[in-house]
C-alpha cells in the first residue's frame, strides 16, 4: 500500500512530538525540584528496587510541599514530605532511619519512600497497581485504617473494594467532610496531574 507524502509528513510530525514529550514534561518541573532529583532517585531505588515509581514520589512531594524543605502546615506537618511529628518519630524507629528530621530533606526523602513502601505492602486488596498506589497515597494522607474501613463500607454497599477510582473513593466511613474531600483529591491529583510532569525522572504508576 502506497503512503502519500502528506501522510508521511504527518507521521514524522507525530514521531517528533512523541520524542519531545519527555522534554516538555521536564520544562514544567519546578526549578526547586532539580537539586533533589538524584537523592530521591537513589533512595527510591534503594527501598523499592530499580523499578521504583520515582515519578510518583516526585509528584507526591510536589503536592505536599512544592519542594520546600522548610514548609510547615497549620496542623503541624513539616518538611519537604510534610510528616506529622508522631509519624516521623514512628517511621524513624520502625525502619531505623536515625533521629526523626522532617526538615532535613535527605532524611525526609528516605522516610517518604520508606513509608510509601510500608503502606503499599499493606494494601493487598487492589485490582491494579494504580488502585494500590491510590490507596497507599490515601493512607499517607489520612491513615491506613481509614482505607480499610472505606473498603469494608464499599463492599457492604455493593461496590468493588479492590478498585479505588469510582468505587472505594466514593465511600466515607466517618471522616469529617473537609478531611474526606482533601483525602479523595490527594491520590487523584498526584497520579493524574503531577506525575506526568516528572515522567522524565523515571518510572511511574500507570493509570488508564
Amino acid at each position: 500500500m502506497r503512503i502519500s507524502r502528506k501522510a508521511v509528513r504527518w507521521m514524522l510530525a507525530i514521531v517528533i512530538l512523541l520524542m519531545a514529550l519527555p522534554l516538555l514534561a521536564l520544562a514544567d518541573v519546578p526549578r526547586g525540584a532539580l537539586p533533589y532529583q538524584r537523592d530521591l532517585t537513589r533512595n527510591a531505588h534503594t527501598v523499592w528496587g530499580l523499578e521504583a515509581p520515582v515519578a510518583t514520589f516526585a509528584a507526591q512531594i510536589h503536592q505536599e510541599s512544592r519542594w520546600n524543605d522548610q514548609a510547615k502546615s497549620p496542623v503541624g506537618a513539616s518538611g519537604i514530605a510534610q510528616f506529622m511529628p508522631a509519624t516521623a518519630t514512628w517511621i524513624s524507629g520502625a525502619y531505623q532511619l536515625g533521629a526523626a528530621q522532617p526538615t532535613n530533606p535527605g532524611w525526609a526523602l528516605r522516610a517518604l519512600v520508606t513509608y510509601d513502601k510500608h503502606l503499599w505492602d499493606r494494601v493487598q486488596q487492589a485490582a491494579t497497581d494504580c488502585d494500590r498506589m491510590a490507596m497507599a497515597l490515601s493512607s499517607y494522607n489520612g491513615g491506613l485504617g481509614w482505607v480499610y474501613r472505606d473498603q469494608k463500607l464499599a463492599a457492604a454497599n455493593g461496590a468493588d473494594p479492590k478498585v479505588w477510582f469510582g468505587q472505594v473513593e466514593r465511600f466515607n466511613a466517618g471522616r469529617a467532610a473537609a478531611a474526606f474531600a482533601e483525602n479523595r483529591g490527594y491520590p487523584r491529583i498526584i497520579l493524574t496531574r503531577w506525575q506526568p510532569i516528572y515522567a522524565g525522572w523515571g518510572g511511574g504508576i500507570v493509570c488508564s
